[in-house]
């Protein structure tokens, strides 16, 4: 019984050893990165380890397993808000200066994952080539009410805008700085079919005389957790046969929160606060009020050579945005530099992992009977 009893002490001590020295080392490793003193290559190698992590944390083993942990995720997210962590969302991205997305992003400010045809396009052709196919696929002409949710700097909004003249786009953000740099947009292109609302998911309504054509959103729903009361809002907005296009970033498999559980949890803690990664069948049990009429699969090399190019672009303008993250950021302007940096680097390993075959993006398109 005593030699038992040892053992276990030991067992213990040494486990607390162990973890006290990962500890220690997740620290120095967070200092040194803050200070922008370990190379891209071992940075991109962390991150891809980190990555199979994930990938064996989130496989439960067998396939009756997988099933049952997943619809227990879908029944979770039927139980929360349609949205958390808003303002938590704001401050880590849409509050940050525009002028620094004008020096990060291409020329039609596309936050979110653009396409390359052939592979050798520039960002600006392929933000052009993402909204073009952003536009056949949901199916948007002239002469609609069109309602895009989460709009970001107005890529999409605009380009909706200018090419269907006779059609009037409602816009929301939850984000005033968005609001205002869509509108000084509009007004600088003589585009008098934009509206633009301020307003947090949560509590987004519209009158029952108000009712669209369309209704677009563009790497939102991440953000969003309650899918099911989401949706059946968006079906009372929609005409009869109207229809909802989706562009969401997913995995092939699995779905799973964005939770800060330790400090190797960096994207959750720094970038992602509230968010999610939706499997890419997620939303098919979620068709209540909206039925998926088409799903198409965008591999994820192109959000890859996306982010490779807005990190490439935050280089090149060192010198024009280290005085904007001093406005934003204060003292702390050159850790959020590297913070910024390793954020696009993630970005771009996580879509790249296994030649863009597990994390892609989805397009779904929604019709209401």
């Amino acid at each position: 019984m005593n030699t038992n009893s040892a053992a276990v002490r030991q067992q213990a001590s040494i486990e607390r050893t162990d973890s006290h020295r990962g500890a220690e080392h997740t620290s120095l490793t967070m200092r040194l990165l803050e200070q922008g003193k370990l190379p891209d290559t071992l940075i991109r190698w962390g991150i891809r380890r980190y990555l199979r992590q994930r990938l064996r944390a989130e496989n439960q083993g067998t396939p009756d397993a997988q099933q049952a942990h997943h619809m227990r995720f879908v029944a979770q997210l039927k139980e929360s808000a349609i949205a958390i962590e808003t303002q938590t969302a704001n401050e880590q991205h849409y509050e940050v200066p525009a002028r620094f997305f004008q020096h990060a992003l291409g020329p039609n400010l596309k936050y979110s994952c653009c396409y390359y045809p052939t592979g050798r396009e520039t960002l600006a052709e392929a933000e052009a080539a993402m909204l073009q196919l952003t536009v056949e696929r949901a199916r948007i002409g002239n002469g609609e009410r069109i309602l895009e949710l989460g709009c970001g700097w107005g890529s999409l909004t605009l380009y909706m805008a200018q090419h269907f003249r006779t059609s009037h786009v409602t816009a929301v953000s939850n984000s005033r700085t968005q609001r205002e740099f869509i509108l000084q947009q509009a007004r600088a292109r003589h585009l008098t079919n934009i509206e633009v609302i301020t307003c947090d998911a949560n509590v987004l309504q519209f009158p029952a005389c108000q009712q669209f054509d369309r209704v677009v959103s563009v790497e939102m729903f991440e953000h969003m957790r309650n899918y099911q009361l989401l949706l059946e809002r968006i079906a009372s907005w929609l005409k009869p046969r109207g229809s909802l296009f989706v562009h969401i970033f997913t995995h092939r498999e699995y779905a799973y929160a964005f939770e800060v559980r330790d400090a190797t949890d960096w994207m959750a803690q720094y970038f992602f606060s509230g968010g999610i990664m939706p499997s890419d069948h997620l939303l098919l049990y979620f068709q209540d009020h909206l039925q998926i009429r088409d799903h198409w699969r965008v591999d994820g090399r192109h959000y890859a050579k996306t982010a490779e190019d807005w990190l490439d672009n935050m280089d090149r303008s060192r010198a024009g945005i280290l005085p904007l993250f001093a406005q934003r950021y204060g003292n702390e302007a050159g850790k959020w530099w590297n913070y910024w940096r390793v954020f696009f680097l993630s970005c771009a390993e996580l879509w790249a992992f296994d030649a863009g075959r597990e994390w892609c993006v989805s397009h779904y398109l929604f019709e209401k009977p």
